[in-house]
């Protein structure tokens, strides 16, 4: 075993065991050994099944290695996972079949933002604690009508803001956008829309597609044939590959960027030539292994992209949220008290809103006000080359 994957595991350990020392106990020198149930609602078919089997290896590799850590204590976590079928319907059949189930302490629920925010009434009313790894803004906000419901994933306006600073640092002065017609797509036209007014930055025009579009060549060509310096592209991983793909075939001479939502796997693949030099906004763990690990939790990062390289054969930008919200649940079910023989998803919630964690995904603070924890400082700059995402610099 290397000392960094033994550091991290002993600190990991340390970590959460204190917080079931102090928390977690519900009868005078009797451990709690009862099982963490999550239950968990991915898109495991239908449109968006890429993205909802990759939370899936990454949930299956961290409670594995949660369970065998001894983290826990005397108790394991179980996850309950059932496929939508990126179906906003079948996804709500699957909350209330989970919230009724009193064995559950916890939900997660993956990308789909139509999914997250259709089922948001039945988590408040059923009182159950969820992790949402969609990024629609409306997943978590109003928090007041979300108190139960919680967000991993970047913010549309940081992803915004962090791309507008690498757009001015380059002198691009003039851009067009291709996004995603749903609530994300529509929240990043919106906060860049704001952000290039204040740098300065022509938006040229800007044109959408459905998540089920397999064909974008219109679109990007008739925002290539306004000349932008820089053509930005605001959608799910495919479609950034096709989009990439007709600008090149346009002719587009100008520079390419990505928001955080297009990030999908480490290497390129048959999109490499399209891509190359194109800029990502996204978290340093999908580039950790250009990255020193210099503290703790770097070295925690580090060995996540190392075993879940290991296991998979490639890696996945997403799967740090999956492993982030597994962990967030962990120590929120250790150290809410319960009662013998019942769940305390109310103790859970309340741990969560006050949750911090310098997570895998990078800096994470959840607070009454705000539930959508990923830190502006997560987002990075990575570049596309040679076929694989780099750490620009």
């Amino acid at each position: 075993m290397s000392p960094i994957r033994s550091a991290t595991i002993v600190a990991l350990a340390s970590a959460v065991l204190a917080t079931t020392l102090t928390g977690c106990s519900f009868g005078a020198g009797q451990e709690d050994t009862s099982p963490i149930v999550v239950a968990v609602d991915l898109e495991l078919s239908g449109a968006a099944a890429p993205i909802g089997k990759a939370y899936q290896r990454a949930l299956k590799l961290k409670v594995e290695q949660l369970n065998s850590s001894g983290a826990l204590g005397e108790r394991k976590m179980r996850l309950d996972i059932k496929d939508n079928r990126s179906d906003a319907s079948e996804s709500l059949r699957n909350i209330g079949d989970f919230s009724s189930n009193s064995k559950v302490s916890a939900i997660i629920m993956g990308g789909c933002n139509e999914c997250a925010v259709g089922a948001a009434r039945t988590i408040n009313e059923k009182r159950i604690p969820t992790i949402a790894l969609a990024p629609s803004g409306a997943v978590a906000n109003p928090v007041a009508e979300r108190r139960y419901v919680f967000k991993l994933a970047p913010n549309a306006a940081d992803s915004a803001g962090a791309l507008t600073s690498e757009l001015r640092r380059r002198n691009i002065r003039k851009v067009g956008v291709l996004h995603s017609d749903d609530d994300y797509g529509r929240e990043g036209l919106s906060a860049l829309d704001k952000e290039l007014e204040k740098a300065g930055i022509k938006l040229l025009r800007s044109e959408s597609v459905r998540g089920t579009d397999t064909e974008v060549s219109q679109p990007v060509r008739l925002l290539t044939a306004r000349k932008p310096d820089a053509l930005i592209v605001w959608t799910p991983p495919e479609q950034a590959s096709l989009a990439a793909t007709s600008a090149q075939q346009a002719g587009f001479a100008g520079s390419l960027f990505l928001d955080a939502a297009a990030a999908g796997d480490l290497f390129l693949g048959s999109a490499a030539r399209s891509t190359e030099k194109a800029t990502l906004i996204f978290t340093q763990t999908m580039v950790i292994d250009d990255v020193i690990a210099t503290t703790p939790a770097k070295a925690a990062r580090r060995q996540w992209f190392q075993d879940y390289t290991a296991r998979f054969g490639g890696y996945n930008g997403f799967s740090s949220f999956a492993a982030d919200a597994v962990q967030l649940i962990a120590d929120a079910a250790l150290r809410a008290r319960r009662a013998e023989g019942t769940v305390n998803r109310d103790g859970i919630r309340d741990v969560l809103e006050t949750s911090q964690l310098d997570g895998l995904s990078g800096p994470i603070r959840m607070t009454p006000d705000n539930h959508s924890g990923l830190m502006p400082q997560a987002l990075t700059t990575l570049v596309a080359r040679g076929g694989r995402w780099r750490l620009a610099g």
